[in-house]
This record gives C-alpha cells, sequence and structure tokens, in this order.
C-alpha cells in the first residue's frame, strides 16, 4: 500500500477532495474511493477514456462538488478569478527550449542497447520541459514502473514530486536545472528485472478544479541522455488538446533483449488518482 502526498498546506476532507493533485496530506485511499477524488458522475464518464491520438468532442469538466461547510471552514476553495483579473494577469514566464540533437517524430521507437548494454552503462537522464499560455497550469512528471502485464509490480512502483525514488532505487525523481524543469533518472544496474516498461506522464495539477487542459500547454518535451550527458533521442509535442489534462510524453521498454525508448504523445482525461488507478496502483486507507 502507498501513501500518496497531495498538493496542499492546508488539511481539508475528503467530501471536498476535487483531484489528487489537489492537496498535500499523509493520508491515502482504497482502490474504491480514488475514484471519488477527482470526480462526480459526470466526471467518471470522463475519466474513463482510454489513452487517445485525437480530440475527441466532449463538454467541458462539471462545475467541482461543493463541499460541506465544515470541510469549506477547514479549507476554502479559491476564489475563481474574474475575467478582468485574468486579463490582467502577468503572462507566464517562459522558458527557453534546449537544442536537440536526436530529435524523433511522434510513435518512432530508438533502440538504447541491449540490456546488456544498459546495465553496463548505468544510468540514462529522462529530461522534460514545458510552458504554458495560462500561468495556472502548474505541471508535473510521473514515472510508472510497469511488469509484463502493464501494471506496476507492486503499489509503491511509481515516482512522482512525492514519492521520489523507487523500492529499487533505480529510479529518482528531481526537480530541474535551468534547461529542464524536472527530471527522472534511471538506473538500470538498480533496475527490479521485472519492470518491462517506464511510462513518463506529464499531468496537469489541480487541472478538474481549476478547469485547466492541455489546449493551455506548449512546448512539452522529453529528451534521453546517457551517462556521458549525450543525448539519445527527443521529442516535443505538437499536439495539445483541450479535452485531456494528462499526457503519456514518452516511455523506456525493452523489447527481445534490448531497452528503446518510445515517443508516445498521447492524451488522456485522468488526473494522478486516475493514473494511478489505470496502472493498478492500490492505495490505502
Amino acid at each position: 500500500m502507498i501513501h500518496i502526498v497531495m498538493k496542499s498546506k492546508e488539511p481539508i476532507q475528503q467530501s471536498s477532495l476535487l483531484s489528487i493533485n489537489q492537496t498535500r496530506m499523509q493520508n491515502s485511499y482504497t482502490a474504491r474511493t480514488i475514484q471519488t477524488l477527482n470526480k462526480s458522475a459526470a466526471k467518471h464518464a470522463q475519466q474513463a477514456a482510454p489513452f487517445h491520438n485525437h480530440p475527441v468532442q466532449t463538454s467541458p469538466p462539471p462545475a467541482p462538488v461543493r463541499p460541506s461547510r465544515s470541510a469549506a471552514a477547514a479549507s476554502p476553495a479559491p476564489a475563481r478569478p474574474s475575467r478582468s483579473a485574468a486579463a490582467s494577469s502577468p503572462a507566464p514566464v517562459r522558458r527557453q527550449l534546449p537544442p536537440f540533437q536526436k530529435p524523433v517524430q511522434k510513435g518512432q521507437k530508438i533502440p538504447l542497447g541491449t540490456a546488456e548494454a544498459s546495465n553496463s552503462n548505468g544510468r540514462f537522464k529522462a529530461c522534460f520541459g514545458w510552458n504554458a499560455s495560462d500561468q495556472r497550469c502548474d505541471a508535473d512528471v510521473s514515472a510508472f514502473l510497469l511488469g509484463a502485464d502493464g501494471k506496476v509490480i507492486g503499489d509503491s512502483w511509481f515516482v512522482f514530486y512525492g514519492q521520489t525514488q523507487s523500492p529499487d532505487g533505480s529510479c529518482l525523481f528531481a526537480a530541474g536545472s535551468s534547461t529542464d524543469r524536472e527530471v527522472i533518472t534511471v538506473d538500470f544496474r538498480k533496475l527490479n528485472p521485472a519492470v518491462q516498461k517506464i511510462v513518463f506522464v506529464l499531468t496537469i495539477n489541480e487541472a478538474f478544479s481549476q478547469r485547466l487542459h492541455f489546449g493551455m500547454m506548449q512546448d512539452a518535451y522529453i529528451r534521453i541522455l546517457d551517462s556521458s550527458g549525450q543525448e539519445c533521442a527527443s521529442y516535443q509535442m505538437t499536439e495539445y488538446y483541450s479535452n485531456v489534462i494528462s499526457m503519456v510524453i514518452g516511455e523506456i521498454y525493452q523489447y527481445k533483449g534490448s531497452w528503446k525508448f518510445h515517443a508516445v504523445g498521447n492524451g488522456v482525461a485522468r488526473d494522478l488518482a486516475g493514473l494511478c488507478e489505470w496502472y493498478g496502483v492500490e492505495v490505502s486507507d
């Protein structure tokens, strides 16, 4: 079982939880109750959609569930800015993109070497960056370590801002530098042999409650660096849809004794809670 650290400084009741990214607290939830973290019945139908490549005509997310009076007192929801206030807000600070030395296209798969070579070479770095047209878009990267069945090999086998290291110490999450916003290091020498794939997902925090989506994002990329700092592959997204809040931007997977990088670029209307459910993470009360 795993405790998922939330993004908030104040405790709130479960009835007022709108998304798993909306609060940081030391509680966790069952597989049954995880579905109630960020959706009403209408949202549940939207989150059931699989990862997709093309826009899907869906209605905007419904208004967040109104919290109880006691919950509201414990953690009042931020007031939605007025149109005039939003218009006067400063534009988000943009980061310059790094030079991409070995760019690939969406769907392309690039060999990283044999499993033996990867183990002997040691570490690879998956580096991520993005810009946004709306300053409320606060994004983060998560890495899910999957077995041959496409599910995590255990409840603690995913890395994100609230759990910065995998159980075997092979995957480490860290804030980036002035170039990349976030970095996940993969050490093949430590990687559990049951792990067949590592999926990297870019998720917008508080997307449901703040009505945010990937149509507000720009310049999202992943680049894979080897142990010497040389780029093995890089992929910059070019498709941004208003009906998704998370993007599987890329993955590293093992195929017939070799490790490969796959530029994915597919989106889903699920937040971190929904992704945990998707990849088989069970969290407890």
